[in-house]
């Protein structure tokens, strides 16, 4: 079997006819929609790489556990089977379901973060840092340096720099610093990894001044190939073996199970502590549902427990990721600048680097996601000063390390001619990347979180 060709260890049921529109469509379409594509509707897109939430397939079994939903109010049996697999995989003896990840954030950090608090953590996530900063509280990246260099291949571009995270710890009360938040892996620092060691070391550091540590889970099962592929000490555990270990040594963790619990909607959080998990199981009644379900239909519960249970196996990870790799290494066999090595969930371009003459005040990497819409209906994400806010003090544009274009992959959905299809386009602008001089500016936008629903023009 050891020299025959790998292969995806699934085969396709159904299928979905998508739509393939001319550049004068899409031309019209993203003027009509202020240059923003999240407002793009979905039938208006050929490729679709705006996120990998919520929007892969699901595996039979999935979709017979849906059909198994129990829909009960209260202690449904589809809960009673997510309890087991959240205490048995993941560790943990208390959790919340809830609507999806940002609703489990919402209810955790009503309890715990207050004004002027500090949030340390490596480069938070967009709603993470959303919710910190709506309470009028700060979160610091912490990210080690090497994470800002597209092209070193560090092994683990998302760890916490230690020094950094210590002069944190060091310069204000343990009573300003509610946790410290490690995201694994780390999403906007270009989907990377953070190694056991790490997590081990923020851990110990943080018992050392009694802050407690809280991990962003969304993408647990990536983080946990990466461990068993890069860290030699684990190259022999199972996924499961590692996921259990990497949160042990947290006190909690918040998780969108879009991502790497396979499912369209849902969310978690976990808890160690009895006191703690009553104070937001209230919260999670106010905003959420009753305890058992927390915004979930009974069908959505079981569906995630199965979901659990697919991503934390070997077979699975490996054809997800390999996809992603494959799509990064395309790009770069055509020169064009990504964020090294490829991460775990999607494929992120330097726009700086792809778009050098489009000023940083015209958000190149917004401009770049517009062009590859126009050039070929494939929508992706910008990564970078549009995300990145404004300052809350200063309301000036943030200006981030990295200015990414995302290209997020959808689990168990498009085929390898899907992603060639995608460089190609790529390769075109990349190309005739000297006559783009001029980029986009700002028409409306929000007070927060203001990549979502901006409207914006030609510069």
């Amino acid at each position: 079997m050891s020299n025959l060709p790998w292969a995806e260890p699934y085969k396709v049921k159904m299928v979905e006819e998508i739509f393939r529109s001319t550049r004068e469509q899409r031309e019209q379409w993203i003027e009509e929609e202020g240059y923003n594509l999240f407002n793009l509707a979905s039938d208006r897109v050929f490729i679709d790489l705006l996120t990998d939430s919520g929007t892969g397939a699901m595996s039979d079994k999935q979709w017979a556990e849906m059909m198994m939903g129990d829909e009960s109010y209260a202690g449904s049996q589809s809960y009673l089977k997510l309890r087991e697999v959240v205490r048995h995989t993941l560790g943990f003896p208390y959790f919340l379901p809830t609507h999806q990840g940002r609703a489990a954030e919402n209810v955790l950090f009503s309890i715990l973060v207050k004004e002027d608090n500090i949030v340390p953590g490596n480069t938070h996530f967009d709603t993470t840092k959303g919710h910190i900063e709506f309470r009028k509280a700060h979160a610091v990246d912490c990210t080690i340096e090497e994470a800002f260099d597209i092209n070193d291949l560090h092994p683990f571009k998302g760890n916490i720099d230690l020094a950094k995270l210590e002069d944190i710890y060091k310069s204000h009360p343990k009573e300003q610093i509610p946790f410290c938040m490690i995201t694994v892996t780390c999403n906007s620092s270009g989907g990377q990894p953070v190694s056991m060691e790490n997590i081990k070391a923020v851990k110990a550091l943080s018992d050392k001044y009694d802050i407690p540590v809280f991990i962003d889970a969304a993408r647990f099962a990536e983080n946990a190939y990466f461990i068993k592929e890069r860290e030699e000490a684990y190259r022999d555990y199972s996924i499961k073996e590692i996921v259990k270990e990497m949160f042990s040594y947290s006190d909690g963790f918040t998780m969108s199970a879009k991502k790497d619990g396979l499912v369209n909607i849902g969310g978690l959080l976990g808890l160690r502590d009895e006191q703690l998990y009553r104070k937001c199981g209230n919260m999670g009644i106010i905003y959420e549902g009753f305890i058992t379900y927390g915004g979930l239909a009974g069908r959505d519960l079981a569906a995630l427990a199965q979901g659990l249970m697919e991503s934390t196996e070997l077979p699975y990870l490996k054809a997800r990721i390999d996809q992603v790799e494959y799509l990064g290494k395309k790009l770069l066999e055509y020169g064009i600048p990504v964020q090294q090595p490829i991460g775990g969930h999607a494929v992120f371009v330097d726009a700086l680097n792809f778009l050098p003459n489009v000023p940083r005040a015209e958000y190149p990497a917004q401009t770049l996601a517009i062009e590859l819409y126009k050039e070929a209906g494939v929508r992706g994400v910008e990564v970078g000063t549009l995300l990145a806010d404004r300052d809350p003090e200063t309301r000036q544009d943030r200006f981030p390390k990295l200015e990414l274009l995302r290209l997020a992959i959808p689990r168990r959905t498009y085929s390898y001619k899907h992603l060639d299809y995608v460089a190609a386009a790529l390769k075109n602008i990349f190309d005739r990347r000297e006559e783009i001089r001029s980029g986009l500016e700002i028409v409306w936008e929000s007070d927060i979180l203001r990549h979502f629903t901006i409207l914006l023009k030609k510069k």
